[in-house]
């Protein structure tokens, strides 16, 4: 988990749905999006249909329908039907828990604002602080440990566990509850009572290096990220490289994916893929940046459309990709509406590479496979590519 924000990500990355590709009605049109949209929330589950994955979401309707006529939860009834389905990405919202999935995919989450990542020994280690949050204001730095989350231990506990206890998922909280934390600091611990607040994310970030290296960090694809890809590249130096750092990025809007690998692409295609047994494709716009050298960076926290992103660049020789192996998640879901509000989304399809390469469950393999070193490799590349002949 090093390297991630887990406090950007919505809450259900405890249950797996945080991190999947959410293709609603518009992507049948032929655009990809993270949330359904406003006004085609009760339409969009009937837009795609077949025999072979119609089944299993009308299994789920009806169990939700019938467990509001007998007056017990549609919810939970809906649950135990996915469960039933064997869909590894399916799985249930609240209604809460939709609305806040949508605001998080808009760059909005709720949090203290801090990053972590599991020590070699079990324990919590904070590895970054955001700049005025209550993290910050509490007075927690990076290499402090967190022992505990409203007298629960963390020692052992997977960082998704962790966060899920500070945001307070079990109980819904929204921002301006109140969150203690157990703090460890060298020979040093206190408790520390937080109030969550609503933050915003940085989903782009930018690193110019020693050798002509300019590193565009994408944390995850929320709204708006994709240009600030492209701003990014039009401020790099003329004859600088580029490291498109897309390790731990769980992917986020597939339209912003499909825009970031536009920065890098005059047009073309970025990947295909079906819904219910029907395909599509996704294009790059053109006239994107195709001579500066390009390295992809990539880990196994590298999911849905961070990889979708990387295999077009990768397919068509944009891009030497450097680093481990995805993860290998290129399903794609479909939400629909239950009656009490609550959102199902089963699986309706993948998607497949510009070559035709499956992801989900593969992953993607870089062209050069490192782990620790994986920076320094990429900036050694781009030095050599980019010296004087």
């Amino acid at each position: 988990m090093s390297g991630r924000d887990p406090l950007c990500q919505p809450r259900r990355i405890r249950r797996g749905a945080a991190l999947t590709l959410v293709f609603a009605s518009v992507l049948v049109a032929g655009a990809a999006t993270g949330a359904l949209p406003q006004d085609d929330r009760n339409s969009a589950p009937d837009k795609v249909r077949s025999a072979d994955t119609a089944g299993p979401r009308t299994d789920v309707a009806r169990a939700a329908e019938e467990a509001m006529a007998d007056g017990t939860s549609p919810m939970e009834a809906a649950k135990r039907a996915v469960s039933r389905s064997g869909d590894r990405w399916g799985a249930v919202y609240s209604r809460g828990e939709f609305e806040e999935f949508e605001e998080a995919l808009e760059g909005q989450y709720t949090g203290v604002g801090l990053w972590a990542r599991s020590a070699r020994d079990g324990r919590i280690e904070v590895t970054k602080v955001r700049a005025g949050s209550p993290a910050a204001t509490a007075g927690i730095r990076p290499g402090d440990l967190l022992r505990s989350v409203d007298g629960e231990k963390t020692d052992g506990r997977p960082v998704t566990e962790v966060v899920s206890l500070l945001r307070g998922d079990a109980t819904d909280a929204p921002a301006g509850t109140a969150v203690r934390l157990g703090l460890e600091r060298g020979s040093h611990s206190w408790t520390r009572t937080l109030r969550r607040a609503q933050l915003s994310t940085d989903p782009v970030t930018v690193q110019e290096l020693a050798g002509r290296v300019t590193v565009i960090k994408v944390a995850t694809f929320t709204k708006g990220s994709g240009h600030q890809v492209h701003a990014a590249v039009r401020r790099a130096p003329r004859d600088a490289g580029i490291v498109l750092d897309l390790r731990g990025n769980s992917g986020g809007l597939v339209t912003e994916a499909v825009t970031a690998a536009s920065a890098f692409l005059d047009g073309g295609l970025v990947a295909t893929y079906d819904v219910d047994g029907e395909q599509r494709a996704l294009h790059a716009e053109p006239g994107g940046d195709t001579t500066r050298p390009l390295v992809t960076l990539v880990d196994g926290g590298t999911m849905s459309a961070a990889e979708l992103l990387t295999g077009a660049v990768q397919d068509r020789g944009r891009a030497l990709v450097v680093g481990s192996r995805t993860f290998g998640k290129g399903s794609v879901q479909m939400p629909s509406r239950l009656p009490d509000g609550s959102v199902a989304e089963l699986t309706v399809g993948h998607y497949r590479t510009p070559s035709g390469r499956g992801v989900d469950g593969r992953g993607i393999t870089p062209d050069l496979e490192t782990d620790e070193d994986a920076l320094q490799r990429a900036q050694a590349v781009l030095r050599a590519l980019t010296s004087p002949s």
